[in-house]
């Protein structure tokens, strides 16, 4: 009795298959992406910027946030997050120094301010400083959502005064020079918004 032949299976397209797999495989299969914290950081000081004056106690806000994310300001008076922007506005609106025309260290008085001028509080808007301090022990959200009220705190002053100024604010500036970035115009009155809010915040090394 003759053997019959086994028939062959036909493999030759078995290699565009499995390669047609690994791309379906590859566009529908979703990757896990980390995600970072959006932050902007601070603002580059100018090069030609002189050896930083000694700074006078009242010239200086402290906000602590400790291990427990409690948020002490001023080493004396706990606060939640939603009140450091308002505070931190007052400190730095205050204008109570009357500046001194000899000693070209300090700045004129502040005609733009509209705070209430304690003479206990900031001198001038060039003169205070944010000292941000934390705990190794601090939460990276509280601490950022700090940060971010901080910052808040110049932008509402700059949307201010170029509202007042241009009727038109500081945030929409930002937005019409990123697109025109040749206007020059839009770029002196951003330039001259920060420096009658100059953002000067120090952030401490951690505390163990």
């Amino acid at each position: 009795m003759a053997k019959r032949d086994v028939p062959e299976i036909n493999a030759g397209s078995m290699a565009d298959i499995a390669f047609l797999l690994l791309i379906f495989f590859l566009v529908t299969t979703t990757m896990d992406v980390d995600t970072g914290i959006s932050r902007k950081l601070p603002e580059k000081q100018p090069e030609d910027m002189p050896d930083p004056p000694k700074l006078k106690e009242k010239n200086v806000f402290v906000v602590t946030v400790n291990r427990n994310n409690d948020i002490l300001v001023e080493g004396e008076t706990f606060m939640t997050i939603d009140q450091i922007r308002e505070e931190a506005t007052k400190f730095i609106d205050n204008g109570g120094g009357l500046g001194n025309p000899i000693d070209d260290a300090e700045p004129a008085e502040c005609d733009w301010c509209q705070g209430a001028k304690d003479p206990l509080s900031s001198d001038h808007p060039n003169k205070a400083v944010i000292s941000l301090e934390s705990d190794r022990g601090t939460s990276y959200g509280t601490y950022i959502a700090v940060q971010n009220e901080l910052v808040g705190a110049y932008t509402d002053l700059r949307n201010r005064y170029c509202e007042e100024k241009y009727g038109i604010s500081y945030t929409q500036l930002l937005k019409d020079s990123k697109n025109n970035p040749t206007n020059e115009t839009l770029k002196d009155r951003i330039k001259e918004a920060k420096g009658k809010y100059p953002q000067i915040i120090s952030e401490a090394e951690p505390t163990k």
